[in-house]
């Protein structure tokens, strides 16, 4: 009787070793001077001050911001695409838009990667998405972890967990407590379905209408694998230039990003108490992926509502008086926005 292996159990420690010299350079490519060199470290460092002009922050009262999430069943379509370097940018935007919520620059990121089996030249694409969602969000892929679990996932499955840290001034979080009545709400237009609701999209798609990943849609101008794994959208850059032109003025009250539960539960998330949102449901431009997606599987309005972010990604509840130029600021960096309704005080 020969001897068991590791790579009889399914794990391959050469091939292992192929796909992690693939990933320095995608790492190294979103680092910026406060990164600290640490190669074959067993974590990352990360300086938070900087003494250059560039990054010098003189924080006086910093606060920590961290968030987690995943990308949810859309890893699915992009298994069945065979096209695995897009779904790290939504892996990095649902972490890192959440942060922006508190007011946060995001800092750094960590990503987790488990996998049936070693597969240098797919896990080569899921980091290459991550490391593209990094330079998008201006923040470090500092460091990560791939498993190789075979008995856990069958083969060709895998799964994706990320990480984000981020800091704030103490006197500029944003929590919500200054939403008063009288607010604006400018919705900020999202690149289409973003990472929630997939398990529905899925059983409409693929399983009631029988769809493949390969058909065009024409209302879409696209394939079905194509639409549905358009990245969810990165508002790091936008918020943040907002953020540092009003550092001064208490203008932004609030900042909702929009996934799973819509549109309405997640801006009464940070809503106090006394207020209420009053949105107009007919403010804004929906993308026709929803409207396809909803004819397709014959979903209630509601159900819609409840499940999908409908084309607004982010709200920012600001103050009135700077509704406009804020607005403008969003239109320079490309991003359609809409007034799409305000705070009134509750019945």
């Amino acid at each position: 009787m020969s001897k068991v292996t590791y790579k009889d159990a399914g794990v391959d420690l050469e091939v292992y070793d192929e796909a992690m010299t693939r990933l320095p350079r995608l790492m190294h490519r979103t680092f910026s001077p406060r990164v600290l060199k640490l190669d074959g470290g067993f974590a990352g460092l990360f300086q938070l001050d900087f003494s250059s002009r560039l990054f010098a922050r003189n924080y006086r009262d910093p606060v920590l911001v961290a968030c987690t999430d995943g990308v949810g069943t859309k890893l699915k379509v992009a298994q069945l695409c065979g096209k695995h370097d897009t779904v790290g940018i939504d892996l990095v935007a649902m972490s890192v838009n959440d942060a922006l919520c508190c007011g946060a620059e995001p800092l750094l990121f960590l990503d987790y990667v488990a996998m049936s089996h070693d597969d240098p030249p797919v896990l080569e694409q899921l980091v290459q998405g991550v490391s593209d969602g990094c330079m998008q969000a201006d923040c470090a892929l500092l460091g990560g972890e791939t498993a190789i679990m075979p008995d856990l996932y069958q083969r060709g499955d895998y799964d994706l967990a990320g990480f984000c840290v981020g800091v704030v001034e103490r006197g500029q979080v944003i929590d919500g407590k200054a939403i008063a009545p009288g607010d604006a709400l400018l919705g900020v237009a999202s690149s289409g379905l973003h990472s929630n609701g997939y398990s529905l999209v899925r059983k409409v798609v693929f399983e009631l209408s029988a769809l493949t990943v390969s058909d065009h849609v024409e209302c879409l101008g696209t394939t079905v694998g194509q639409a549905l794994l358009t990245p969810t959208r990165i508002y790091a850059q936008p918020v943040r230039k907002i953020l540092r032109h009003y550092r001064v003025k208490n203008v932004v009250h609030g900042l909702a990003h929009i996934t799973g539960g819509g549109l309405r539960d997640n801006l009464e998330r940070i809503l106090p108490a006394g207020v209420q949102a009053r949105i107009d449901p007919d403010s804004w431009r929906v993308p026709p992926v929803f409207a396809w997606l909803q004819q397709l599987g014959e979903i209630d309005d509601a159900e819609m509502e409840r499940v999908f972010n409908m084309g607004i990604g982010l709200v920012l509840v600001v103050s009135p008086y700077y509704a406009d130029s804020i607005q403008r600021m969003l239109t320079d960096h490309g991003l359609d926005n809409w007034p799409i309704g305000k705070i009134v005080a509750a019945a």
